[in-house]
């Protein structure tokens, strides 16, 4: 057997394509893991874990400030060093996978470094490198942070996310352009270190994917520390002579020290190639089936199925990916209850529709809301207190559809409603529960007795 025929070709190894290129060679398969950037992806050097060590720093900040008035006094100086000094030693090891490389081949992948390209069924080209699969190619290539088409943008020192990681001291003043789960995380994190933050969003609110009540809550809450939001407006122009960036609004203009995009991300699949395989290759996403197969012989798994641009569902994907090309029986993958947390603070979780999705479905739709502030909890925490359950039922089944959970850990609120909607479980159990007092999480009782009123 040549080194380079394999059983599989996975191209991308972001969390969810080395995690799954790592079970098929345990089960005694031969895997080429092919990897243009770092092993591991985005989330563990640019995204999930060193954002959230931004977050937690941010967080701290705030909190000493709320000190005054409910446990004496206290004096707060941000200081961006140890943040940036954490993510570069702790989090990346100064940007570094070779602790993630050897973790994978230790598990018998080999690895291979470039840019994969199918160039046949079954045949994966990297360089001048060919890798035939038997079995057949996993695709998990994730996608690439993309800039909108506004003039002047192309060719100046814009930040994405991965530059905002690296960053070694906080602006002075800073635009995001995009309301997003990105624009909204870091335009907190640097307002908090003493950032001067203006978002732009062309929609009509912040966190447009998730209720209005979210979009509300997290814009007060912005107003309230000093970030300005600006929403509904389109940027016309930019630019940047050398010491500052600005917008165009058409007729307005916006200034600062740096400008952070963040707009979207796409996933390229003319790059790869897929039309070698029957995919099309200028649509945004794979489409795949239960077992995410998207061709014969090619699954895909990750951001490029248009399924959630996140960590767990790449995870998710790929354990059934394993399971099916192990010829293993298994549930299909179902969608209905994927968790998502935006890590402001307030957090805002949410999980399966949202009252407007569900109404777009032609659900019968009830809704239920209960206020953080007006809990036990909430009135006890007192500073930092916002937040709100949100509900939606459908009424001819009498289960949960989707829900929100927004306030302090409103993600770790949000685990006990992605049960219930993922399991189905009924409105009238739910009611039935003791909900432990006082707690957070107790606020899902008293929004289950809005749905009744409602």
């Amino acid at each position: 057997m040549a080194d380079d025929d394999v059983d599989v070709v996975v191209i991308g190894l972001g969390p969810g394509g080395e995690d799954t290129a790592g079970r098929l060679a345990e089960a005694g398969l031969a895997v080429a893991g092919v990897e243009a950037r770092l092993v591991g992806g985005e989330c563990p050097y640019y995204a999930c874990v060193p954002t959230k060590m931004m977050v937690r720093a941010a967080g701290l900040l705030a909190e000493g400030r709320r000190v005054p008035g409910m446990a004496g006094d206290a004096t707060v100086r941000p200081d961006w060093s140890p943040v940036a000094g954490r993510i570069r030693d702790e989090a990346t090891d100064d940007w570094n996978d070779q602790a993630a490389a050897d973790r994978l081949t230790a598990k018998g992948v080999r690895l291979v470094r470039g840019r994969g390209r199918i160039t046949a069924p079954g045949e994966v080209t990297v360089g001048d490198r060919t890798l035939r699969a038997r079995r057949g190619i996993l695709i998990d290539i994730g996608t690439e942070p993309t800039a909108p088409p506004i003039e002047g943008l192309d060719g100046t020192p814009y930040w994405t996310n991965r530059e905002a990681v690296r960053a070694e001291r906080v602006p002075g003043s800073l635009l995001v352009l995009g309301g997003g789960v990105v624009g909204a995380e870091t335009a907190q994190v640097f307002a908090r270190f003493g950032a001067d933050v203006t978002i732009v969003e062309v929609a009509d609110r912040l966190l447009a994917q998730d209720e209005p009540e979210s979009s509300e809550l997290i814009t007060e809450v912005f107003r309230k520390e000093g970030v300005t939001v600006r929403t509904g407006v389109a940027v016309t122009g930019v630019r940047h002579d050398g010491d500052a960036f600005t917008l165009d609004l058409g007729g307005e203009r916006l200034t600062a020290e740096r400008l952070l995009v963040a707009t979207g991300r796409r996933s390229d699949l003319k790059g790869l190639g897929v039309a070698a395989v029957g995919l099309d290759e200028d649509a945004r996403t794979i489409p795949v089936d239960g077992n995410m197969r998207a061709a014969d012989g090619v699954w895909a798994i990750g951001d490029v199925t248009g399924k959630g641009q996140f960590t767990h569902v790449s995870m998710y994907q790929g354990r059934i990916a394993v399971r099916d090309i192990l010829g293993e029986e298994g549930s299909p993958a179902a969608y209905r209850a994927v968790p998502r947390v935006t890590f402001t603070d307030p957090e805002i979780g949410a999980v399966g529709l949202t009252e407007a999705q569900a109404r777009d479905q032609n659900l019968p739709v009830r809704t239920g809301f209960a206020r953080l502030e007006e809990s036990a909890r909430g009135w006890i925490h007192k500073a930092g207190n916002e937040g709100f359950v949100k509900l939606v039922e459908d009424t001819e089944w009498g289960v949960l559809v989707g829900a929100t959970a927004a306030g302090p850990s409103g993600g770790e609120v949000l685990g006990a409603l992605s049960v219930a909607v993922h399991a189905e479980v009924p409105t009238a159990a739910l009611r039935e529960m003791t909900y432990a007092y006082p707690t957070f999480h107790r606020a899902i009782e008293a929004a289950l007795a809005d749905l009744d009123g409602a």
